[in-house]
């Protein structure tokens, strides 16, 4: 079967959700928010209902009203183009109004969230920007110097006592020991979607060093690990079925009516017989055998013009 790409920002909003709990009253997430007609699209758009509530989590102390997120996956790396990609949809967003000036420039902020150091990209913007690195605690930076205060965070330099769950979205597990701090604390809120999301992406993203360490773990962690699998095979085989279904119905369609037609086929050749397209030309526009087609409009004439494809395909499994 094919590997099922990892979902690392769904993860990375529900482990969002799960630092700045303490003040999710007030605020709004937004994933994938789109900018423009033809839409431009931010990971995470974040906005303070009240701006007189501050955030003491240390991730939001930096946010405003509006907070506009850049995540970048274990997987991949912020380079200097993704900064003035997300520079530029921090303009976007503030023009992208119906008002001039609707949305106040000194009220955005931008944070970049990766998993390692973005050394070349901070780099460039010290050269070119004269922007200033300041470090905030481990893990935690600010660039100053930019027209909006920009944030990077580096999950893998997060503390574990402050960030715990954010820091925990990684690919890189070695030891058992790591996985059985994960169990701990994931067994007090194995019953929030937020902490399952995180907790998934971490067994997908980790299952090699899983699977080699299952022998020796503990029967709470092997049990996790189970239900774990379970639920992905069964995933997968409704997928298969699925896709067998798809393949069932293709099948018995060039091979006659005799073994039925899908419904959705009916319509489409309805809707070709409304426009008085024959069975040759219906038979080329859906790629099907042309006395496969001849044979269903033929039953179809029989209900014309209407063509109501419920009664026919009933109509076609009593034949």
């Amino acid at each position: 079967m094919q590997e099922v790409k990892l979902q690392w920002h769904s993860a990375f909003t529900s482990a969002l959700r799960i630092e700045l709990e303490e003040n999710m009253d007030n605020l709004l997430i937004e994933e994938e928010h789109l900018l423009g007609k033809k839409p431009m699209q931010i990971d995470v758009l974040i906005v303070k209902k009240d701006v007189g509530i501050r955030i003491r989590k240390n991730i939001g102390r930096i946010f405003r009203k509006h907070n506009i997120i850049e995540y970048k996956s274990p997987e991949d790396y912020l380079s200097i183009n993704d900064f003035y990609n997300v520079f530029g949809y921090a303009c976007r967003y503030q023009a992208d109004t119906d008002k001039v000036m609707e949305i106040d420039p000194e009220e955005i902020t931008i944070t970049f969230v990766a998993h390692s150091y973005p050394g070349k990209m901070l780099e460039h913007l010290k050269k070119v920007w004269h922007m200033h690195i300041v470090k905030k605690e481990g893990g935690i930076y600010y660039l100053t110097g930019a027209a909006f205060p920009i944030q990077l965070v580096v999950t893998k330099e997060l503390s574990d006592t402050n960030n715990f769950w954010l820091k925990s979205i990684r690919n890189d597990y070695k030891e058992k020991e790591e996985f059985m701090e994960l169990l701990d604390r994931y067994e007090m809120k194995k019953e929030s979607v937020y902490y399952q999301a995180v907790m998934d992406i971490i067994l997908r993203a980790n299952r090699k060093v899983i699977e080699e360490e299952r022998k020796v773990m503990c029967d709470a962690l092997r049990e996790l690990y189970e239900e774990w699998v379970a639920d992905e095979l069964e995933m997968k085989r409704k997928a298969a079925v699925a896709e067998g279904l798809q393949q069932g119905i293709k099948q018995g369609i060039e091979q006659g009516i005799e073994q039925g037609a899908e419904l959705s086929l009916l319509e489409l050749i309805a809707k070709k017989l409304k426009k008085h397209k024959s069975p040759e030309q219906i038979a080329e526009d859906l790629e099907e055998d042309v006395s496969v087609i001849e044979r269903i409009c033929n039953v179809m004439k029989d209900f014309a013009p209407e063509y109501d494809t419920i009664s026919i395909y009933k109509h076609m499994q009593k034949m």
